[in-house]
């Protein structure tokens, strides 16, 4: 071997050692990630709770008047038509009360009679007394008469009208007795057709609470045993609890996506109804948690084919089923997205050897982290709405590969110009995250 080639040999092998030690070393002091193009998409921002089905129109059924259930002429699930008999309450005891209301009304009745016939009498003797009055007073003036006998005359007329008032009183307490007892006898026979019980609206018996043979209590004024419930199942709605965070952005209107336990892999379609101005305070693990109830009607459109052979009266849902809702609350068509994970928060300034964690929240600013050759460019962002998996870029319009994980590098390691190797996401493992 001559010395030239000796040489040549020796340079060669020295070259792919320093290439070896470089690559070492730049592996060594690069930081691995996994990157995504960015695009255009369209997002939607949900807002997610769970909640119970419920029916929108329904009526609890409660007894007005106290007694025994004499006979019961639903069962739970029976379909009624408005104004149906549903209960029948023994009506003996208010029907002897509407007897003794009746009976004290003709007395009141004949009361009065009298004291009007009194009434006449007195006013009768008052005309006459005041006659002989004013004969007594003329001839006084002749003298004619004493003044005793003029004394005696006027007495006569004073005890006439004092009657007559006294009279006249009577009747008014008489005419009062009688409108009492008229509106008791009102009151007592009310009560008596209370003891029949009808539905107030055509629907299904979803809860019936008593028996035949059972003692019920209740009175006009209050809400007495709950005895049933009926609802029109053919229009449902889903009743959640939405977060106090959560709630600003739900509005009327708002599409919903809705799961049934029932119905797996199937989804529904709602809109949102009702909002409750006010909130709902309960206990959490460590603090008190306040949400608003949202009312969900479930679109019927969403479910006609489960109605498809069935009964006019029908539903595939029933009261108490539980249901997951996704509300989606904004809709964005065709803007710069990155996933939710590639942004994080940077100060304009980070020094190498400085944690993070030391540097004030309020200093930092949104961002992400855009590939250039072999280094990260990182570019402070203005984001929107985002769904689960992607959020929007308001500014600047971005383009390239953005820096998707993993996530403890992107939230803690990575600085601008910072040296990266570029790996598949498929050569990083759960726990790099």
């Amino acid at each position: 071997m001559s010395k030239k080639t000796y040489w040549i040999i020796a340079g060669v092998v020295a070259a792919l050692l320093i290439a070896s030690w470089a690559k070492k070393k730049y592996a060594k002091d690069s930081l691995s990630v996994f990157v995504e193009e960015v695009s255009k998409r369209d997002i939607t921002e949900t807002v997610s709770a769970n909640g119970k089905i419920q029916p929108e129109k329904k009526v609890k059924i409660s007894s007005e008047v106290p007694g025994e259930i004499i006979a019961l002429f639903v069962q739970e699930g029976d379909v009624v038509k408005e104004g149906d008999l549903l209960i029948e309450i023994n009506p003996d005891i208010l029907t002897a009360a509407v007897d003794r209301v009746e009976a004290a009304l003709n007395t009141s009745k004949a009361n009065l009679s009298n004291s009007r016939a009194r009434l006449a009498q007195t006013t009768a003797r008052l005309k006459q007394t005041k006659i002989e009055y004013e004969r007594s007073k003329k001839l006084k003036s002749e003298g004619a008469i004493s003044q005793a006998e003029l004394d005696q005359a006027v007495s006569s007329y004073e005890v006439a009208s004092a009657e007559v008032e006294a009279a006249e009183e009577s009747v008014k307490a008489a005419e009062f007795s009688v409108r009492s007892s008229e509106a008791s006898l009102k009151e007592s026979r009310n009560n008596l057709g209370r003891t029949k019980i009808y539905t107030p609206m055509a629907g299904t018996v979803y809860s019936l609470s008593v028996e035949e043979g059972e003692k019920v209590v209740g009175t006009a004024q209050m809400a007495g045993t709950d005895l049933l419930r009926i609802a029109d199942l053919n229009n449902m709605e889903v009743s959640v609890e939405v977060s106090e965070n959560d709630i600003v952005s739900v509005s009327l209107g708002d599409s919903v996506d809705i799961e049934v336990d029932a119905y797996l892999d199937r989804e529904f379609k709602g809109v949102v109804t009702e909002i409750s101005n006010s909130a709902n305070n309960t206990l959490g693990s460590t603090e008190q948690v306040t949400s608003f109830n949202v009312m969900i009607r479930i679109l019927q459109s969403s479910y006609q084919d489960l109605l498809e052979g069935k009964d006019s009266t029908y539903s595939p849902f029933r009261p108490g089923m539980s249901a997951a809702v996704e509300i989606k609350t904004k809709k964005v068509k065709d803007v710069f997205a990155v996933p939710i994970q590639s942004v994080t928060l940077r100060p304009d300034s980070f020094p190498m050897g400085v944690p993070l964690s030391s540097i004030d929240r309020e200093e930092m600013n949104e961002c992400v982290f855009i590939v250039e050759n072999e280094t990260v460019n990182r570019v402070f962002v203005k984001t929107g709405i985002q769904d689960e998996n992607y959020i929007q870029i308001i500014s600047p319009e971005l383009s390239g590969r953005v820096v998707k994980g993993p996530y403890s590098t992107i939230a803690r390691k990575l600085r601008n110009q910072e040296v990266i190797e570029v790996k598949d996401e498929d050569e990083f493992s759960f726990t790099d995250e």
